[in-house]
């Protein structure tokens, strides 16, 4: 049963849509005996609090988002130092676990063609990463790199960063020098020895990013300054 106050605050709000007669025949033809159930038209405030800390939420990921660090350039990286090798980390028997893996890598790369040479295995062996070959200048512009041996820790575009057995980091150009890579491989045979492989490597023809060689396919021809 509706109370007065209910009954008032339903007639007051019939009356603002409706003339005297028209409000009074709505409420006793369709309100008068039914029942009406009044609900608030905003929700309470902890449903508006919960939805503005939603609303907050939002914006502040969208701003953490939009502050995200700008990713450094590789001239911000060389000026920071960050392809620097230490010079406590310039030690030869650190880098030989990486030669014996590249080691294993050249001989997947080169396959049955390691045993015949040849314009194929030279192709393969110019599109190969160099990271931890171990490299000997045989020949050079410069007579005094002549006879440098190590590790490669960096293959950079015109240069191999060695790190040598006694003289710590080296950085040899590619051009005009010729380096030696040797590779063993089991033997033919039953037993159980291994026999060593040397490849002569043109770094003229080395003067990319070993990403890019990797894609380049390279054609056996004629060198004018051999």
């Amino acid at each position: 049963m509706a109370s007065s106050e209910q009954i008032k605050v339903t007639q007051d709000l019939l009356s603002r849509a409706h003339s005297p007669d028209s409000a009074n025949r709505i409420y006793s033809d369709k309100i008068q005996y039914r029942t009406l159930q009044l609900k608030p038209t905003s929700p309470p405030p902890a449903a508006l609090n919960a939805r503005a800390a939603r609303h907050r939420a939002r914006q502040q990921k969208k701003l953490r988002g939009k502050q995200r660090p700008k990713p450094l350039s590789a001239r911000e990286r060389r000026k920071l130092g960050l392809y620097d090798i230490p010079k406590d980390g310039q030690k030869y028997e650190i880098y030989e676990p990486l030669n014996k893996l590249w080691m294993s890598y050249a001989l997947e790369v080169l396959g049955s063609d390691i045993y015949t040479g040849g314009p194929l295995a030279a192709a393969k062996l110019a599109s190969a990463e160099f990271h931890g070959a171990e490299a000997e200048v045989v020949r050079s512009r410069c007579p005094g790199r002549v006879g440098i041996k190590g590790i490669v820790v960096r293959d950079r575009k015109f240069v191999f960063e060695l790190i040598t057995k006694k003289r710590g980091l080296k950085v040899i150009p590619k051009e005009g020098t010729t380096f030696r890579v040797e590779v063993c491989a089991p033997q033919q045979t039953n037993d159980d020895t291994e026999k060593r492989f040397a490849f002569e490597v043109l770094g003229d023809q080395m003067m990319l990013r070993s990403a890019d060689r990797a894609n380049k396919k390279f054609k056996s021809h004629f060198l004018k300054n051999l």
